[in-house]
């Protein structure tokens, strides 16, 4: 069945929410997943949203369009080239992967990156996750670089 990629609208968000939550189980850590509906809705569509998404929507042989696959980012700063982006998830699930919707979704990710001027696109994987590596390996130009270590301080 086709998928299209599209950007999100607010009537998404309970199934990009659902997504999140499928990726964090997938990274062992469903209980890290805190953020309410309400307040994952006003940071992307309320008066100063914070983050955009792509997503794959799949419609079944009766018309019905589901979301099916998520690429969600916000602009980060760097100091040194500029303005960037910084993919947080990108999520294909678990029934699509190997099907080239993560790669339709990284290539809208590179024509919005490239039409906003960013000097590049960055993001972090699990060292375990090799499914994913092995994906963004395939892409054009990846570097990864195992020169920095995460820091979080959590509030």
């Amino acid at each position: 069945m086709p998928i299209v990629i599209r950007k999100a609208v607010k009537q998404d968000c309970a199934r990009i929410m659902e997504l999140i939550y499928e990726l964090a189980v997938y990274e062992k850590a469903p209980e890290e997943v805190t953020v309410t509906l309400d307040h994952f809705i006003n940071a992307g569509f309320g008066e100063t949203p914070v983050w955009t998404a792509f997503v794959a929507e799949q419609t079944d042989e009766n018309g019905l369009a589901t979301v099916q696959a998520l690429a969600l980012y916000y602009t980060r700063y760097s100091t040194w080239k500029g303005e960037t982006m910084y993919l947080e998830d990108l999520l294909v699930t678990e029934n699509l992967r190997g099907m080239g919707v993560g790669k339709l979704l990284f290539d809208e990710l590179f024509i919005e990156a490239k039409a906003k001027k960013y000097v590049g696109i960055s993001w972090q994987v699990l060292d375990w996750n090799e499914p994913a590596i092995n994906f963004y390996k395939k892409l054009d130009n990846v570097k990864f670089d195992d020169g920095w270590v995460n820091c979080a301080v959590r509030l």
